[in-house]
C-alpha cells in the first residue's frame, strides 16, 4: 500500500452497530482506548431488541447494517452487538471488504486469561441459545467449563433507563443470577452490551471473588491491536468525533445515549429500516 493510500485508511472511521443503544458503552470503550479515532454508528434501534429474533432474521439485520456502514468507508468494523456476532458474525466477515472485530472472541479470551476456573456468561436470549460464548472459550480452553444464563428482561429494563439501585432491577438480576451465585464461577462475562450499566449490582451481587469482564472493553483493546499492528490507527493525539445513526427517534437516542456512551452526543440522524432494507451493496473504494 502506497503512503496516499495509507495515510488515507489512518484518516477512515470505524464503523460500529448494534441493535440499539448499548453498542455506545463498546464506543466508550473505544473512545478510551483510541481518542483520535472518528466513529460511525448506527443502533437499529425501531428493531430492538436482536436477541429475542431468530438467527435467520438478525442475520439479515445485521448485513443491513453493515451495508449502511460501509458507505461510509470505514477502515474497520465493530459489530458491538453479541447476539448479531453470535448468529452473524462468519457471514458479516464474509461480506465485509474491511477488518470485522466482534464482542464474543475477544470477551471470552478476556475471561479465559483471568481465571483457571469455571467461567460465567449472561446474555439474551439469541446468544446463550447460540452457544457462541461456550465454543469461543473451548476453542481456547476445551475442558473449561461455562455456565451461561439468559437474562432477556434486563435489555428493556435498561432501555427504559432504569438504574442499579431500582428495586425492579434488582428484583430481576437476583432472580437471574441465583444459579451463577450458587456455583461460584471464576469469572463472569457480561455477554450483551447493555450489561455494563448495571456492573455494580452485578458485582455485588456475585461478590468479590467473581470478577466481571467487559466484552465490550475487551473488543475496544483489540480494535486498538489490531490497528496498531497494521499501522492504521489516526495519527492525532485525541479529538475522534462521533456520528450517530439511529432507526428511530433520534431525540430519544441522544438523551439516553448520552448515559450509554459516557458523553454528550451532538449529532444523531434519523435512517429508516426501509432504507437499510433497500439498500444496495456500497462501492467500497
Amino acid at each position: 500500500m502506497g503512503s496516499d493510500a495509507n495515510s488515507d485508511r489512518k484518516q477512515r472511521p470505524l464503523g460500529v452497530f448494534d441493535s440499539g443503544l448499548g453498542g455506545l458503552t463498546v464506543v466508550r470503550e473505544l473512545a478510551a482506548c483510541l481518542p483520535a479515532e472518528d466513529i460511525v454508528y448506527l443502533g437499529d434501534t425501531a428493531r430492538v431488541p436482536y436477541g429475542i429474533k431468530s438467527p435467520e432474521t438478525i442475520r439479515r439485520f445485521a448485513l443491513e447494517d453493515l451495508a449502511f456502514l460501509l458507505s461510509f468507508e470505514p477502515k474497520l468494523i465493530v459489530v458491538a452487538c453479541n447476539s448479531a456476532s453470535a448468529a452473524a458474525f462468519e457471514q458479516i466477515v464474509d461480506a465485509s471488504p474491511v477488518d470485522v472485530v466482534d464482542v464474543i472472541r475477544p470477551g471470552a479470551a478476556a475471561a479465559v486469561a483471568l481465571t483457571d476456573g469455571p467461567i460465567g456468561v449472561i446474555g439474551t436470549e439469541a446468544t446463550v441459545a447460540s452457544g457462541a460464548y461456550p465454543r469461543a472459550i473451548a476453542a481456547l480452553d476445551p475442558r473449561r467449563e461455562v455456565i451461561a444464563r439468559a437474562c432477556p428482561l434486563l435489555v428493556p429494563i435498561v432501555e427504559e433507563g432504569r438504574g442499579e439501585d431500582d428495586p425492579i432491577v434488582l428484583h430481576v438480576l437476583c432472580d437471574y443470577l441465583r444459579e451463577l451465585q450458587r456455583r461460584r464461577p471464576g469469572a463472569l462475562v457480561l455477554g450483551c452490551t447493555h450489561y455494563p450499566l448495571l456492573a455494580g449490582a452485578i458485582a455485588k451481587l456475585m461478590g468479590p471473588d467473581t470478577p466481571l469482564v467487559n466484552s465490550g472493553r475487551a473488543a475496544a483493546l483489540e480494535v486498538q491491536r489490531r490497528l496498531c499492528s497494521t499501522g492504521a490507527a489516526n495519527p492525532r493525539d485525541a479529538g475522534g468525533s462521533m456520528h450517530c445513526y439511529t432507526t428511530d427517534n433520534p431525540q430519544r437516542f441522544a438523551r439516553l445515549g448520552e448515559r450509554f456512551g459516557g458523553r454528550a452526543i451532538d449529532h444523531v440522524a434519523f435512517v429508516g429500516t426501509d432504507e437499510l432494507e433497500t439498500r444496495p451493496g456500497p462501492v467500497y473504494r
